[in-house]
């Protein structure tokens, strides 16, 4: 990683920030992307030949727990780097302002180049017990929600906290109903940061939740089987789910251990409702599948019918805009400084929901390799 130059030779350039899709060379001079285009010379660059492959942003995964080895339900996000071939990690809400200081000390600080960015949990101890062992809501015992000392770490960490997260529903809030999320929202809107709203089963039902969200907010786990589900039965949207995007609500994928179910998906892009965001919300649980990570997750919605370019920017550019780093999710010259290099392998591939249901797709997406900082990342590097 010592040179400062850095030649991506003949990939397959894909990056909605500028509107490009096409066959280019990319160069990373000291940390940053100096040009793209075809047929570069090689000057004093390290190449690597990258041709058959997928040139992209450093792709950002907007929701994942990552916070390893401080709490249950963390995965290791420089292990998983490589793998997924994704630069930038939004942990969805690991840590609350009780251990938030342990996370960004013992994780997000030594993870880097890769990069981890954190929403804050509204609960004061984070997402303190989430395991195939043991499983408690965090924002059951309302004991545990503190508004004040939330918004004191969100203010004490600004330059690394991109926004607040609750977690509703009978499995994360038992029947505190909408409780957490209001005082959540107010943390929000004390802070000036997005929430981002957890939902599983009611209650609160997903009306009440759609109701309170304001224009930039994000619906985690928007395609999520019945109960909560966002489509009709029968087909179509809800009236409450359009509204809510009619104002400016994000809608993010998290798929997880229980959150993406094919029937809903098929539903809701069959009536034109493309996720803004497309995310893993990869954990303890559901890196063993049925999200595995990242790339596994984009490929299912490739397999259904979304193309590489909407994909990508749901993504990347998505991502970055949803987060306020505008730095992200670019290969702007003077701006970008990550990419994602990923083979898009024709290969009869079949992807599981999280209700066991299975669909055939003809792609599998691999990682071939990962631009952190303007040079080619190993973990071991």
């Amino acid at each position: 990683m010592s040179n400062t130059e850095l030649l991506l030779r003949g990939g397959h350039v894909i990056d909605p920030s500028q509107g490009l899709d096409a066959v280019a060379d990319v160069r990373f001079r000291d940390g940053r992307v100096a040009e793209i285009g075809p047929g570069l010379p090689v000057g004093a660059a390290e190449v690597r030949d990258v041709s058959g492959c997928m040139v992209t942003p450093g792709l950002i995964d907007l929701h994942t727990h990552v916070y390893w080895g401080g709490t249950a339900i963390g995965v290791d996000a420089t292990q998983l780097a490589l793998r997924s071939a994704t630069a930038t990690f939004v942990d969805a809400g690991t840590a609350g302002p009780g251990n938030f200081l342990g996370f960004r000390r013992h994780v997000i600080e030594p993870s880097r180049p890769v990069r981890i960015v954190p929403l804050l949990n509204l609960s004061f101890p984070g997402i303190f017990a989430f395991s195939r062992a043991v499983m408690v809501g965090e924002s059951e015992d309302v004991r545990l929600l503190d508004i004040k000392s939330c918004v004191q770490v969100a203010r004490e960490h600004a330059d690394l906290i991109v926004g607040i997260k609750v977690r509703v529903g009978r499995n994360a809030s038992g029947s505190a109903g909408a409780y957490p999320l209001d005082m959540a929202l107010e943390v929000a809107e004390e802070t000036g940061l997005p929430l981002m709203a957890h939902l599983d089963h009611p209650p609160p039902s997903r009306a009440e939740v759609m109701a309170r969200l304001r224009p930039g907010d994000i619906l985690t786990h928007c395609f999520r089987p019945f109960p909560n589900a966002p489509a009709k039965p029968g087909g179509g949207v809800r009236d409450e789910i359009l509204a809510a995007r009619e104002r400016g609500v994000i809608f993010d994928i998290g798929h997880g251990g229980g959150s993406l179910g094919f029937g809903t998906a098929r539903a809701m892009l069959a009536a034109g409702f493309l996720p803004d965001v497309i995310s893993s919300d990869v954990h303890v649980i559901s890196i063993d599948g049925p999200a595995f990570d990242l790339l596994h997750t984009l490929g299912k919605f490739h397999a259904l019918g979304m193309t590489v370019p909407q994909l990508v920017a749901a993504a990347t550019l998505h991502p970055a805009r949803t987060i306020r780093r505008p730095e992200l999710g670019t290969l702007k010259p003077g701006v970008g400084a990550d990419a994602s290099i990923v083979r898009i392998v024709e290969t009869p591939t079949t992807y599981t929901d999280v209700e066991g249901v299975s669909i055939d797709g003809a792609h599998r997406w691999d990682s071939a390799g990962l631009v952190l900082s303007g040079a080619w990342w190993t973990a071991a590097a």
